[in-house]
C-alpha cells in the first residue's frame, strides 16, 4: 500500500469511527426509552397500547396509521396518526394512563 492510499484508509477509518458512536448512542437511547415505557406499563403508571386501542375503538376519526408514545409535561401521551375515509391525516393525543383523548388536530 502506498503512503497516499494508507493515509486515505486511515482518514476513512477515522471518519467512520466518528460517525458510528452517535448511531450507537441513538440505539441505546431508543432502547432506554422502550425500557422506560415497558416499566411504566408494568408499574401500572400507563396502559398498554392494546388496552388503549380497545378503549378507543370507535372514538378515533379514522384508521390508525402510526403511533408513538412520548412524555409531555411529565405525563405519558400516545400520539396516534389517523387517516380518515377522505384521506385526511389527524394527530390524536391520548393520555396513556386514562385513555382519554386530550386533543385532535388535522395535519
Amino acid at each position: 500500500m502506498t503512503l497516499c492510499a494508507g493515509a486515505a484508509v486511515l482518514a476513512l477509518t477515522a471518519v467512520l469511527t466518528m460517525l458510528a458512536p452517535p448511531q450507537l448512542h441513538a440505539d441505546e437511547h431508543e432502547r432506554h426509552e422502550r425500557d422506560e415505557v415497558r416499566h411504566a406499563v408494568e408499574r401500572g403508571e400507563i396502559r398498554a397500547l392494546a388496552d388503549i386501542l380497545a378503549a378507543l375503538r370507535g372514538k378515533l376519526p379514522g384508521e390508525v396509521a402510526g403511533v408513538e408514545i412520548e412524555r409531555e409535561d411529565g405525563r405519558w401521551l400516545y400520539e396516534f396518526r389517523v387517516v380518515d375515509s377522505k384521506g385526511r391525516l389527524f394527530e390524536v393525543y391520548v393520555d396513556a394512563r386514562t385513555a382519554t383523548v386530550e386533543r385532535t388536530q388535522e395535519k
